[in-house]
C-alpha cells in the first residue's frame, strides 16, 4: 500500500527490525487525530474486541476490499485486505481497515464483525435523522459535578450510536458558544467530530466542507 511505503520512507529504520506481533487493544473512545505507533515506525495493528450494541438491521456483515466500514471506536475505514491471521491466540479471517481519520489500521474478525459494531456507511435518510439529532433544543446530559457529565457524554461516544455521538457534538458545540472549552470538552467534541463527521458527508454525498458549513448553519439558527 502506497501509505504503508510513505511511513517506512520517514521512519528509516536501520537496521529494521522484526515487526513486533500487532497489538491487542480493547477500543475504548476514539483516538485521537495521531495513529499509535509501534517501535518499528508503523501505524500498530489493533484486534478489536465487541463493544456495547449498537443499532443492526440484523442483515449479516459482509465487507469485500474497497469498501467503506465503520467502527464504533474509530469511525470511517476502507477494507484494504481481508487475511488469513493469528492474533492473541485467535486464528481466523479478518478484515484489514484503514481508519480514514487518521490512517490507523484496525483488525476485525471477520466472523464476530457484527458483534463488534462493524456496519456500512449509513443511509442518506439516516443521516438527515441524525441531523434532526444536532437540531434539538433539549441538553442530553444535566448532571453535577462536571466529572458525572463527562463520564455520561464518553458512554454516549462509546456507545456505536451515531444519534448519540451527535447528541454530544451538539451539546459541545454549543457550550463552545457561551464559554471557552475546557480540555475535557474539547477533547469530547474532536473524539465525536471524528467518529461521525466523515461518515455524514458520505452518507449526503457532500464534502467534509460542505457538511461542517451545514452543521454550521444548524447551531447558528
Amino acid at each position: 500500500m502506497p501509505e504503508a511505503v510513505k511511513v517506512e520512507a520517514v521512519a528509516k529504520p536501520a537496521p529494521t527490525p522484526a515487526p513486533e506481533p500487532p497489538k491487542v487493544v480493547a477500543p475504548s473512545v476514539a483516538p485521537g487525530p495521531r495513529p499509535m505507533m509501534g517501535p518499528n515506525g508503523r501505524p500498530r495493528h489493533l484486534l478489536t474486541t465487541p463493544p456495547p450494541p449498537m443499532p443492526s438491521d440484523g442483515k449479516p456483515v459482509n465487507f469485500k476490499i474497497g469498501d467503506k466500514a465503520v467502527h464504533p471506536a474509530h469511525g470511517v475505514g476502507e477494507v484494504t485486505a481481508i487475511e488469513h491471521r493469528e492474533l492473541g491466540g485467535t486464528k481466523g479471517m479478518f478484515y484489514i481497515l484503514k481508519i480514514l481519520d487518521n490512517g490507523m489500521k484496525v483488525m476485525v474478525p471477520t466472523s464476530a464483525a457484527q458483534q463488534a459494531g462493524l456496519r456500512g456507511i449509513m443511509s442518506g435518510k439516516e443521516a438527515d435523522s441524525v441531523l434532526d439529532t444536532m437540531r434539538a433544543r433539549e441538553v442530553a446530559v444535566d448532571l453535577q459535578p462536571w466529572s458525572r457529565r463527562f463520564r455520561a457524554y464518553t458512554e454516549m461516544i462509546k456507545s456505536g450510536s451515531p444519534h448519540e455521538v451527535a447528541k454530544v457534538l451538539r451539546d459541545m458545540h454549543r457550550l463552545k458558544f457561551d464559554k471557552d472549552l475546557s480540555f475535557g470538552e474539547r477533547r469530547l467534541l474532536d473524539q465525536a467530530k471524528s467518529l461521525l463527521m466523515k461518515e455524514l458527508a458520505f452518507a449526503k454525498k457532500l464534502t467534509e466542507a460542505q457538511l461542517a458549513q451545514t452543521i454550521a448553519d444548524i447551531f447558528r439558527a
